[in-house]
C-alpha cells in the first residue's frame, strides 16, 4: 500500500509541469466599431470600444464603454427636442465556440450603465440606468490577430425603465 502511494506521489510530481505548460496566458484583444441602440425611446449610434481576454479557449472576459455619435429627434408635445447618448460602460462574461476554420460563435451576459440626455425648449434632462445586459454573435478572423464581429446585446434596465437592443460592427485586434 505505502509503494502504491508512494508512485501516485510520483507521478503527480512529474505530472505538474506538463499541466502547468496547458495552462496558457489569457490571449488579449481589442474592438473599435459602431452600435445601433434601439432604446424603448430613441433610436440612437454609437462608437464602442472594448478590450477583452480569453482564459482558455471557450471562457472568457470583456468589458466595453460607448459613446454617442447620432442623435435621434423627437417631439416632446408641442416642443422639438434631440436625445443624446452619453456614454455606456459595461462587463461581461464571455463563453466562445469554434465552429469552423477562422469562424466562431459568442454570448455573454453581463451588468452595465448608461446615460442618455435628452433637450427641449433649453431644458436638459439626463437619465442615468442600470441594466442587465446578455447578447449573441459571431466572430470571423482573417489571420490570428486581426479579424471582424457582429453581434446583438439586449439591456433590460432595472427598476421596469425598459430596455435597448443593440447591434454593433467591430473591428477585432489581438494583442
Amino acid at each position: 500500500m505505502r509503494t502504491l502511494i508512494l508512485a501516485a506521489v510520483a507521478a503527480t510530481a512529474f505530472a505538474a509541469p506538463a499541466m502547468a505548460q496547458t495552462v496558457s496566458s489569457p490571449q488579449w484583444y481589442g474592438t473599435l466599431g459602431y452600435g445601433q441602440v434601439d432604446d424603448d425611446f430613441a433610436d440612437l449610434g454609437t462608437v464602442t470600444g472594448r478590450i477583452g481576454a480569453r482564459f482558455t479557449p471557450y471562457l472568457g472576459a470583456e468589458a466595453e464603454t460607448s459613446f454617442g455619435v447620432a442623435d435621434d429627434k423627437k417631439d416632446f408635445g408641442a416642443v422639438n427636442g434631440v436625445v443624446r447618448h452619453r456614454y455606456d460602460a459595461a462587463a461581461y462574461a464571455v463563453a466562445t465556440l469554434p465552429v469552423a476554420q477562422n469562424w466562431s460563435m459568442f454570448g455573454r451576459v453581463g451588468y452595465g450603465v448608461t446615460e442618455l440626455q435628452s433637450e427641449a425648449a433649453g431644458v436638459q434632462s439626463s437619465d442615468h440606468q442600470t441594466s442587465v445586459n446578455y447578447g449573441a454573435g459571431v466572430n470571423y478572423d482573417f489571420d490570428a490577430q486581426n479579424g471582424v464581429r457582429a453581434d446583438f446585446t439586449r439591456r433590460d434596465y432595472t427598476d421596469d425603465a425598459g430596455k435597448a437592443d443593440v447591434y454593433s460592427v467591430s473591428y477585432v485586434r489581438r494583442f
